[in-house]
């Protein structure tokens, strides 16, 4: 069950991204948290969760 959990927290934080993603309004910091989404989605097909998460904070600190 342990192995399950990044796994878990890793969908979810993808979930959160995604849904901050949406609400942004369109622009420059939208298109840069894009590119990073998208990098995560990458990572997270090739189960690399360090990479995913890593991605997934520089998409979200691209929207602040």
């Amino acid at each position: 069950m342990d192995n399950k959990a990044p796994a878990s927290n890793t969908a979810d934080k993808m979930k959160s991204v995604k849904s901050a993603w949406d609400a942004a309004p369109a622009g420059p910091k939208k298109d840069a948290a894009l590119k990073h989404y998208q990098a995560a989605e990458k990572a997270q097909i090739a189960k690399n969760d360090s990479d995913c998460n890593r991605e997934l904070d520089a998409a979200k600190k691209a929207l602040v």
